[in-house]
């Protein structure tokens, strides 16, 4: 995975609010960089220079002037009018060094122009209260002090045109975020719809959203129905295949029953029970558990239950977690451990089960103390009517080769899996039927 696949958010939602966000940041930061800092600096620059135009030309009159008294009687007429204060000599509210606030954008323009266009200019104030800008010169006649609005030399300051712009850019982005959720929420249902029918649970559903969604969600309906309507004919199918295959059998059993009891009448009655028991087990694999209803049941009385109809040593070792009601199929969850019991206590003298809750899911754990199964035949064990030596033979007592398989289809109908592992505690197989909580 690369860098940026790491950074970027995996989530729809975060992609979204990325795609949403990316564009208006990117806008903001031209405008700031376009607007702000060319046509502000470009307004203030000019406006200054007219300021600068009209301090020179009062400066130059106070120059000409024989004392300080006469030149303000002069020129305080035209300084009125211009709408500019002159104190001979300055005063200490006068700046001895440049002054301006760090969030000033336009000040370093002000003041470059200030003193690019006037020659004796000492210091400028720009921090001033009421944006009155101080400024003092240097003249014949001693320290020049001048006032001004700080409106002559500048539009607007451009942070507040900066602050509006980001109130306005999240107020837009809210708003285009809570259209944006409720356009995605959609999918989202579709998407638990999905996972939930994948588990085996059938939620209600009805499209909404964007045209694409609504048939994307009419599409998903109709594929479930499809599916729903062809497991129940394969069922039907099924129940009408069994009623078929046990009958003749229940005739054959019936005839051996009325036959003397020698050595041939029990092999036949042996190879009559050993295919009712075949025949079970391939309707068991071909039904699957799709047509029972998940219900909320007790896992450990489940477990115990289970148990106590196996048979044999196997006995409830240790629940860990807390335990809670789970939502699942019981019959097919109990065929499935079952199943996984009566293949430890075949190969097995020590069987154990353990039930783990976890956060998501729910471990049943099976372990035995028998010879295992190879790392490289585990996978094999899975498949249907996979026999991995003679002690596996039907003719022998084992079975057909679907126990392992139906559990494995069981497991991953409630969206879980059967994993084979070796068993650290009693040295044999270890089976983990996982399923979703």
């Amino acid at each position: 995975m690369s860098l940026l696949q790491r950074i970027l958010p995996r989530g729809l939602y975060g992609r979204a609010a990325l795609i949403l966000l990316a564009p208006i940041v990117t806008i903001q930061l031209v405008f700031s960089l376009e607007f702000i800092q060319r046509q502000y600096e470009d307004v203030t620059h000019q406006m200054t220079q007219g300021v600068a135009i009209d301090l020179a030309y009062l400066l130059a009159r106070v120059e000409e002037s024989p004392s300080p008294d006469i030149a303000l009687a002069e020129i305080e007429p035209v300084a009125e009018e211009l709408e500019i204060k002159l104190t001979i000599p300055a005063g200490a509210d006068f700046p001895e060094i440049d002054k301006m606030a760090w969030i000033d954008l336009s000040a370093t323009t002000i003041i470059a122009t200030l003193r690019e266009r006037l020659a004796g200019l000492q210091a400028v104030d720009l921090t001033g209260d009421g944006k009155i800008v101080h400024l003092r010169f240097a003249s014949r006649h001693g320290s020049v002090g001048v006032e001004l609005s700080r409106k002559r030399m500048s539009a607007t300051n451009p942070h507040q045109l900066l602050v509006l712009m980001i109130v306005t850019s999240i107020l837009m982005a809210v708003i285009a975020y809570v259209f944006l959720r409720s356009q995605l929420r959609p999918i989202t249902k579709l998407a638990q719809a999905a996972e939930e029918f994948g588990k085996g649970r059938r939620v209600a559903y009805r499209p909404r959203g964007a045209v694409e969604v609504r048939a994307a969600g009419r599409a998903f309906l109709d594929m479930r129905d499809r599916l729903e309507r062809q497991i129940e004919q394969r069922t039907l199918m099924l129940s009408g295949v069994s009623h078929d295959l046990r009958t003749p059998l229940t005739r054959l059993r019936l005839g051996l029953a009325l036959l003397p009891e020698d050595a041939e009448t029990l092999s036949l009655q042996r190879d009559v029970t050993d295919m009712e028991r075949m025949v079970e087990e391939f309707l068991a694999f071909a039904r699957g558990d799709a047509m029972e209803e998940a219900t909320a049941v007790d896992a450990v009385s489940l477990a115990q239950d289970i148990l106590s109809r196996s048979g044999g040593e196997a006995r409830l070792a240790e629940v860990i977690g807390v335990p809670e009601q789970v939502v699942l199929r019981p019959q097919a969850v109990g065929r499935a451990l079952e199943n996984l019991l009566q293949n430890a206590n075949r190969y097995g003298k020590t069987v154990e089960l353990r039930l783990e809750f976890q956060d998501h899911a729910l471990c049943f754990r099976v372990e035995d103390d028998g010879p295992g199964i190879p790392t490289e035949a585990r996978s094999e064990a899975l498949k249907p009517f996979a026999r991995l030596d003679r002690s596996r033979d039907p003719n022998r007592g084992g079975g057909v080769g679907l126990g392992l398989s139906i559990a494995a289809d069981i497991a991953r109908s409630h969206g879980g899996a059967l994993g084979l592992w070796e068993s650290t505690r009693l040295g044999g197989l270890r089976a983990d039927l996982v399923v979703a909580r």
